[in-house]
């Protein structure tokens, strides 16, 4: 399989350019991406367990891959929620579908967003690792808006090897992730 776009960028221009900016000696220190996992939470499928197929159908869609039916881990009556009740799917991309996703998300699914400005800085977990929440699944060009029963939201995480956020936020801007411009400090 041909190498993609996104893994040829890494291996020619963002691997050289954070050697410059932080100094590593040896090329295994620089910041790689290890996984992305993305993660869709379906409430409805407490009263309705079909709202769950449907979701775990448009998940596989959009990242290629089958997904894993999660399950509650915890009863909570308010909700009549119980233990062991599928709850959501996930899916857990590595290799070349991780680049793929990862390159149709930054060049084709995040300009979609309305009013994009940027994905938040603040979105990083302190290990070097990013979060990001979409709010409907329609962004993606896999999903055929008129097939769509309702707008579900989900969550990516995109994995790193990098050791803090300041690493991270350098690595997944070269690789072509659009966070906001850092807003200068006001001062008083």
């Amino acid at each position: 399989m041909a190498a993609t776009r996104l893994k040829e960028k890494y291996r020619t221009e963002v691997r050289n350019q954070m050697v410059e900016k932080f100094g590593y000696k040896n090329l295994n220190q620089v910041p790689k991406l290890e996984k992305v996992v993305l993660n869709m939470s379906v409430t409805e499928a407490i009263q309705n367990s079909k709202v769950l197929d449907v979701a775990a159908a448009e998940l596989q869609a959009i990242s290629g891959q089958k997904p894993v039916i999660t399950k509650a881990k915890k009863s909570i009556a308010a909700f009549k929620l119980r233990e062991g009740m599928n709850i959501g799917a996930k899916v857990t991309l590595r290799g070349e579908r991780m680049y793929m996703f990862l390159d149709k998300l930054f060049n084709i699914v995040l300009p979609r967003i309305r009013d994009f400005r940027g994905l938040p800085r603040k979105s990083f977990d302190g290990r070097g690792n990013y979060n990001l929440g979409l709010r409907e699944q329609l962004v993606f060009p896999e999903i055929n808006f008129d097939k769509v029963d309702k707008a579900r939201g989900m969550d990516i995480v995109i994995v790193t090897s990098a050791r803090s956020d300041e690493e991270a936020t350098e690595f997944l801007t070269a690789m072509g992730l659009p966070l906001q411009k850092s807003a200068p400090r006001a001062t008083a």
